[in-house]
């Protein structure tokens, strides 16, 4: 489930035509499908892989209404970090469920970055409330070992200009760093 995420998550940011195979069609996954599709990115899941045509970092698109997130903390909290630095306005939400899911240690390092996001119940819970702003790099450690919230503050990170850099407190899932790396981009890893 983690490397469908990012596997569509990194192909809707490139530019041009990712083919994704072994894709797991469960419904968190398929949540970030829609959310990237809401955001102008073409992606086909009509046949056994996804075809993915990429906008590039700085093609997604506001969208027309509330992005529903389903019940993917996944989806919600890496979307975040992609939303921060758009210059647009967007809403995630989700069921239930999800709206009761902590939202604070991924709004607060997003904030020091300079993202202006805000959350009901002070800034807590889902809505998410985003205006896409122009990234500061930064140095954060997490409280906490969270492939989400890293991974959150290192794609908000694509569109800062200068470092950032993430300590965990006991390294997490490395799906993000991997694939940060495959496509491109330039990540180092110290233990």
């Amino acid at each position: 489930k983690s490397v469908s995420h990012r596997a569509i998550i990194f192909s809707a940011l490139s530019e041009g035509k990712s083919t994704v195979k072994n894709f797991l069609r469960a419904e968190d996954p398929l949540s970030t499908i829609r959310a990237f599709r809401s955001l102008g990115v073409d992606i086909d899941d009509s046949n056994d892989d996804i075809i993915v045509h990429g906008n590039g970092i700085h093609g997604l698109k506001e969208p027309e209404d509330v992005i529903d997130c389903g019940n993917s903390g996944t989806t919600i909290r890496m979307l975040a970090g992609v939303l921060a630095g758009n210059p647009f306005f967007s809403v995630l939400t989700g069921d239930e469920s999800l709206r009761q899911r902590p939202m604070a240690r991924v709004i607060n390092p997003l904030r020091q970055m300079g993202a202006e996001i805000t959350a009901r119940s002070d800034n807590r819970f889902p809505p998410v409330a985003i205006r896409g702003k122009t990234l500061q790099p930064i140095q954060y450690t997490l409280p906490v070992a969270s492939a989400q919230v890293k991974s959150s503050l290192l794609l908000a990170g694509l569109y800062a200009k200068g470092v950032t850099e993430i300590t965990e407190p006991a390294k997490s899932r490395d799906h993000t760093e991997r694939m940060l790396a495959g496509f491109g981009a330039t990540i180092s890893t110290e233990e």
